[in-house]
């Protein structure tokens, strides 16, 4: 049998202290081929038809914030992705932007969500009850065509909308991704009166689980969403 082509992932990143995690071990397990768009630093706009999926990471600035300077073009990329259905796969900020760019709308919630919690989801062999990690302070409305997968009382937590899946909590964290965050984001912990040591203390506790758990979202979003059938690599 000829071997598959690898998949063509590309990664947007936000800012320095928000890395892919475990979602750059999931698809290396896959042997894709991974670039990564700096959208902070880069100004062009890759043509998605070179990827067989996009993922959107995480990032400290609201996705209604006009005056960011990456918001237009990776709006631009979102819009492009979903007319030549390309896969998009969002994360917090990057799940949000994909609503609103899709034409939902973002704003601020009511109250933040930060630590691990359970979400209600209407597709567990989709999107498990978790708990899931969140640190955010937004919330977002479904684009029109989307069918929600998840939520809390805050907002949404998961959405499809074609090959496109939205979230607003963040399976890609690692321990060491969340030391990164306590470093470079203390200042909203201490404002929202949560404990940093048990945050930290509560992830590598639940390491393992967590690490479980988002493989099995990624695998069954690229096979039941995305429909894009991947092998691991036999080592």
């Amino acid at each position: 049998m000829k071997d598959c082509a690898p998949l063509r992932a590309l990664i947007v990143q936000h800012e320095e202290p928000t890395p892919p995690g475990l979602v750059t071990e999931w698809l290396a397990e896959r042997a894709a081929s991974v670039d990564v768009l700096r959208v902070d630093l880069e100004d062009h706009v890759p043509d998605p038809r070179e990827y067989d999926l996009i993922v959107s990471l995480g990032s400290e600035f609201p996705a209604f914030d006009d005056s960011v300077p990456f918001i237009g073009r990776e709006t631009q990329l979102i819009q492009q992705a979903a007319s030549a259905d390309v896969p998009f796969l969002g994360l917090c900020f990057g799940g949000q932007l994909m609503a609103r760019a899709l034409g939902g709308r973002s704003f601020r919630a009511d109250r933040s969500e930060i630590g691990w919690l359970p979400v209600r989801t209407r597709d567990s062999e989709l999107v498990a009850e978790g708990p899931w990690f969140q640190w955010h302070f937004d919330s977002f409305t479904l684009p029109p065509g989307a069918k929600l997968i998840a939520e809390t009382d805050v907002g949404p937590q998961a959405y499809v909308i074609g090959r496109s899946l939205g979230l607003q909590f963040h399976p890609e964290v690692t321990p060491e991704i969340m030391d990164a965050w306590v470093g470079a984001y203390r200042h909203e912990l201490d404002a929202e009166g949560v404990d940093p040591d048990a945050l930290l203390e509560e992830t590598r506790r639940r390491a393992a689980t967590a690490r479980a758990n988002a493989e099995r979202l990624l695998d069954r979003y690229l096979e039941n969403v995305a429909r894009i059938t991947m092998h691991p690599v036999t080592k």
